[in-house]
């Protein structure tokens, strides 16, 4: 509820001339043309200013385009994402508005100006009074700008958080489709390599199958085996175009984009162990710190509601134009221009609104504690279901490598030499063929997957787990 005291005081300056018309008409000229000029400068401040247009050179990223297209790093596609990717412009575009908005917040309301004209003067002891301006302010109380300000800084550092979580997403997404097409790629090249393989178990069972050494169900499942593989050359390419369709996505970039050879990558240790990975997660996550950031942004929010309880105050200026009195004595001071100041102020009267305001404050940051607390718990719980997840997939990495593919590559070729002796049925060497394809394939799954759970570790953990973090890097890519 505003109620506004105003102070008026006239005050009068010069003496009028004889009541003549052209007299009058000439100072009512004057007086509107004094008050269209006043408006004119107000609205010139007012007009909003144009920032300058910025041209960003775009050579660089056109060229690590051409050199993604011939080669494909991992870091390259991340820089390119960096540059390109549309959720890392609107998380960086909604930092910048953000931060604009401090200024906003912290700024005096605009003055306010009013004028009246009257066609039909009011008469008044000392005159007609042609017209009227106001000129006022609003002024918070002392105090509030600030801590709106502080509210406003909280957000930009919530929106700064979200960019480095928009970064940190679009990252790890590229980290996942890249370990997919790398395994893509891997099983085609097996599938390839056993197409060959195949190719020769064909001829050896048409052979054996005139000599009497292999059945006609063994050229059979051989040949079925050659269709087999050919299927699955066809479904590793088309899924190949799906995964590189999925990451000229994330570059910004045509679905049929080329995307060259993939630069190996080693499976990497993690060199933290699991308590030390959920301190860094609350520490780094920026789930976690955009959490804290909300409980900060609710104090703030909070003390500011106790400054809406607090009165408002409201300043002004008025001036009226008289004009000269159509009487036959007129006064002394007949015609003179009065001037006011005016002074206002708002009265916080109802004590339920001011409570609820504060209340409702203080519950949003008990709230925004509570999401804290729980994102902290699911953190944890999420940390510990993929890190089993990680070393289950290191374990069959060494499995595959170490252990099941090289007893099959040997059990393959013991199986050919017993068949060319005559001790072991094709059969034998058909089957032993396959299970070496597939062990091949098995370690390139879980390669792909090892890269792919690292990727999302670390996405939980909010810094890089395979070195030793200093503590003055910065756990995302950041910008100044």
């Amino acid at each position: 509820m505003m109620n506004l005291f105003c102070l008026q005081i006239n005050t009068f300056s010069g003496e009028k001339s004889c009541s003549s018309a052209v007299v009058e008409n000439h100072r009512v000229a004057r007086g509107l043309g004094c008050f269209f000029l006043i408006l004119l400068v107000v609205f010139a401040a007012a007009r909003p200013a144009f920032p300058a247009s910025v041209k960003e050179t775009a050579a660089s990223v056109t060229e690590l385009g051409r050199k993604i297209s011939r080669s494909a790093a991992l870091e390259d596609l991340i820089r390119f994402a960096y540059a390109r990717n549309p959720s890392i412009q609107v998380a960086r575009e909604s930092w910048r508005a953000t931060i604009e908005g401090h200024r906003v917040a912290t700024g005096y309301p605009d003055p306010q100006l009013s004028a009246t004209y009257f066609p039909q003067p009011i008469e008044t002891r000392l005159g007609p009074q042609d017209w009227n301006a106001t000129l006022s302010q609003k002024i918070p109380f002392p105090g509030k700008l600030s801590k709106a300000g502080e509210v406003e800084t909280a957000k930009a550092k919530i929106a700064r958080l979200k960019l480095d979580k928009a970064y940190r997403d679009v990252v790890v997404a590229i980290r996942e489709s890249y370990y997919e097409l790398q395994y893509i790629r891997d099983a085609g090249g097996v599938a390839e390599q056993n197409m060959a393989l195949l190719d020769h178990l064909r001829k050896v069972s048409e052979t054996g199958f005139a000599q009497d050494r292999s059945t006609l169900l063994d050229v059979t499942r051989a040949q079925s085996q050659v269709g087999q593989l050919r299927y699955d050359i066809l479904l590793l390419q088309e899924l190949e175009q799906t995964e590189i369709a999925t990451i000229n996505g994330l570059l910004n970039r045509h679905p049929g984009a080329q995307i060259g050879p993939l630069a190996p990558t080693v499976p990497a240790a993690v060199v933290y162990p699991l308590e030390e990975i959920y301190a860094l997660a609350e520490k780094h996550q920026e789930e976690i710190r955009i959490a804290d950031a909300i409980v900060e942004k609710a104090e703030k929010a909070t003390a500011l509601a106790r400054y809406n309880t607090y009165p408002e105050f409201k300043v002004g200026l008025f001036y009226a134009g008289i004009g000269d009195p159509d009487v036959a004595s007129p006064p002394p001071d007949a015609g003179d221009d009065a001037f006011g100041i005016q002074a206002g102020i708002t009265i916080p009267l109802w004590s339920g609104k001011n409570r609820g305001r504060v209340a409702r404050a203080r519950a949003e940051e008990r709230k925004a504690v509570a999401l804290k607390t729980r994102r902290v718990n699911q953190t944890r719980t999420r940390i510990r279901a993929i890190w089993f997840k990680l070393e289950n997939a290191g374990r069959l990495i060494d499995l595959y490598r170490n252990d099941l593919v090289p007893q099959a590559a040997k059990s393959m070729a013991l199986a050919e030499t017993w068949f060319r002796q005559r001790e072991s049925a094709f059969s034998d060497f058909i089957e032993s063929q396959a299970v070496w394809y597939n062990f091949q394939l098995a370690l390139a799954r879980a390669t792909a997957d090892h890269g792919k759970t690292l990727a999302r570790l670390e996405r939980l953990a909010g810094t890089s787990l395979t070195h030793k973090r200093n503590d003055m890097e910065s756990p995302s890519g950041e910008e100044d």
